[in-house]
């Protein structure tokens, strides 16, 4: 198992041990009491310790995306609306994520919404605060570690430079795992959204299924079932680590972008445990809700509380 694996394993335990304090939005981590800079002075910090970085390790989550009109997956936003109308009529979903588990009685009918949401995603533009991110980081050392199954940052870099942890929506699996096998998805889903049209389910024989038992496929993603954790997913855990491995006598920024709540165990309080360990590591947080900063690593970290996209721009602006 990989160095990182190990963090994103412990903190696991940490959160199925004490959910009860996970569960009310808490931490097993005592929080320093330091007042935070004025966000003028933030912002101006963020821009400096991103300038004396030897290299950027950036941690994208969920609220990076929602930040730039990536908002529909928990909530009833009319970008929601925009994508998802027919099912939300039809079913009264209150956001995409509520018809990905939906008990569909028809296997069409859910590969129907299936593929909505994976053609959704795989055909977005770069999002602005994406596009804002790239642009701080030029001339910089980086890599991507993102739970974001939504493809931006591959539009964005190069695969190698990417470890997407918890899936990629490009792909399909075999829902029996019959094999170590993925295989790509935004072929047959573009196939699917066609055939489909105006309608809510998709033709039966359309259906994807594993080449090699037959099984129906799943996408590649944690969340949706029997999440394949193979070859693929061992090479995203490998890329961190060995990033983290050749960089760690350096000085790293560990950035984080919009962890929430229900997953810190696979960047946010890796990224804690790594700036305690690495002396000449910086930790820095972006989010809209949450301004934790471990009082273990008070010295050398900050987080900074509000719309990401705002922060990201103001930071262009320094």
């Amino acid at each position: 198992m990989s160095l990182y694996e190990e963090l994103v394993n412990h903190t696991q335990r940490n959160y199925s041990s004490r959910y009860d304090i996970y569960s009310r939005g808490g931490t097993l981590y005592e929080l320093s009491k330091k007042e935070p800079l004025p966000y003028e002075e933030q912002i101006k910090e963020f821009k400096k310790q991103i300038k004396e970085a030897d290299c950027v390790i950036v941690g994208g989550a969920s609220g990076l995306s929602a930040a730039g009109g990536g908002d529909f997956y928990y909530d009833d936003t009319p970008s929601y609306r925009k994508y998802f109308g027919k099912y939300a009529k039809k079913y009264g979903f209150k956001g995409a994520f509520a018809g990905s588990f939906y008990q569909y009685s028809d296997p069409a009918e859910k590969w129907g919404y299936l593929a909505t949401f994976l053609h959704t995603t795989q055909n977005a533009e770069i999002r602005k605060p994406y596009l804002d991110l790239d642009e701080l980081l030029k001339g910089k050392e980086f890599f991507i570690l993102t739970t974001n199954q939504d493809t931006q940052f591959v539009k964005l870099y190069p695969e190698e430079k990417v470890a997407q942890i918890q899936g990629d929506h490009r792909f399909f699996q075999c829902s029996r795992q019959c094999s170590d096998d993925t295989w790509d998805s935004v072929r047959p889903v573009n196939e699917m959204i066609e055939a489909m049209g105006e309608n809510t389910a998709i033709p039966t024989d359309m259906i994807p299924r594993c080449p090699h038992c037959g099984a129906e496929a799943f996408p590649w993603v944690r969340g949706y079932g029997n999440f394949l954790q193979g070859k693929k997913y061992n090479e995203q855990y490998q890329k961190i680590t060995d990033y983290i491995q050749k960089h760690k006598d350096e000085k790293i920024l560990f950035l984080e972008l919009g962890v929430g709540r229900m997953t810190p165990m696979f960047i946010q309080e890796p990224f804690w445990e790594l700036t305690r360990a690495l002396p000449q590591t910086h930790y820095i947080s972006l989010n809209d809700q949450y301004d934790f900063v471990p009082e273990g690593i008070e010295d050398r970290a900050m987080a900074i509380k509000g719309d990401i996209a705002t922060i990201l721009e103001n930071a262009l602006k320094v």
